[in-house]
């Protein structure tokens, strides 16, 4: 990518947007093309064409989506599968109408089947059942990643496809109620160390086990395929490592302070129960990650007692 190319960043208002959009400018991309929500919905088809038509971006990242952990999925799975499909049909129609060189879509390890072997590779999308507890997600991902492969293959655009592993960092969506595990625990921690609780609830048993991937090394990588991988063949990018949800809640509890116990929910999902990515495509590509998990953790909870404090003033 030019310095001076007109790069969309489809979501630069959520953790993966905010991140690519920062990562971008201090890498010196300046010509960036940055929509708030408020001021462009993108589950709306006109609004979105109307938008290509006028900025005419070369390049786009579509991070935007719905996303949640598994009580969000299960309180609202139309709403996933319904805003997935319009946001990502929308955008990846308009880049392939508009003449965008090159449109990176986000994909996510909990779309691939339940149990899946591991280390996941990317040939193993579609080969079994999905995990119940956030299929809606799952398919709308799936479709999108299929829409990408489907106009390369009959258009000839240059549409590349991502699989995250669990993401985490400064700016994630910290809500008891709707957040992934990383950040609803940290929230659940904090609350319980500044009210003197005895104990912290961590749904299930505890025993799956979940890579986690610090958003910065995310950023470094979805930039460098965007400058060196063309291909409809599907690319990981996760930390190569996993850990249980018990020893990641311990790390979380020591990180924090926290002095009371751990208790386990078992009435409440576990989810699927082992999700680790095998990543030697992408390092195979010069990237690897360079963020440890608790170095990770540890700048993540700075942030938000940071942030936590500014809003509690609010």
């Amino acid at each position: 990518m030019d310095k001076e190319a007109r790069i969309y960043v489809a979501g630069h208002e959520g953790l993966v947007g905010s991140t690519i959009t920062r990562h971008l400018r201090e890498q010196g991309f300046n010509n960036l093309i940055l929509k708030p929500r408020d001021s462009l919905d993108l589950c709306r088809q006109e609004s979105v064409k109307n938008f290509f038509a006028f900025e005419k971006p070369e390049y786009v990242f579509l991070a935007a989506a719905r996303v949640g952990g598994i009580a969000a999925n299960q309180q609202h799975p139309a709403d996933f599968i319904r805003d997935n499909l319009q946001i990502q049909t929308n955008v990846i129609d308009s880049a392939y109408r508009h003449g965008v060189k090159k449109l990176l879509f986000l994909g996510s390890s909990c779309i691939y089947p339940r149990l899946a072997s591991q280390p996941i590779h990317e040939e193993c999308l579609m080969g079994g059942y999905l995990e119940s507890t956030n299929e809606p997600y799952a398919v709308a991902k799936i479709a999108g990643i299929k829409m990408c492969q489907a106009y390369n293959r009959q258009y000839g655009t240059d549409f590349i496809c991502v699989m995250p592993a669990n993401l985490y960092g400064p700016g994630d969506n910290f809500d008891l109620e709707n957040a992934h595990v990383l950040a609803a625990l940290m929230h659940r921690f904090h609350l319980a160390k500044l009210n003197g609780e005895k104990e912290v609830a961590v749904w299930g048993t505890g025993k799956p086990r979940r890579e986690f991937l610090h958003v910065d090394d995310l950023a470094a990588a979805v930039i460098l395929l965007m400058n060196i991988y063309s291909g409809s063949e599907i690319i990981n990018i996760g930390s190569g490592k996993d850990i249980s949800i018990a020893e990641a809640a311990q790390l979380l509890k020591e990180v924090i302070g926290y002095s009371g116990a751990i208790v386990y929910d078992t009435a409440k999902p576990d989810g699927t129960p082992q999700k680790l990515l095998d990543i030697n495509k992408i390092k195979a590509l010069g990237w690897q990650p360079v963020i440890t998990l608790e170095e990770g953790l540890r700048s993540t909870y700075k942030w938000f007692t940071e942030y936590y404090r500014r809003h509690a003033r609010d």
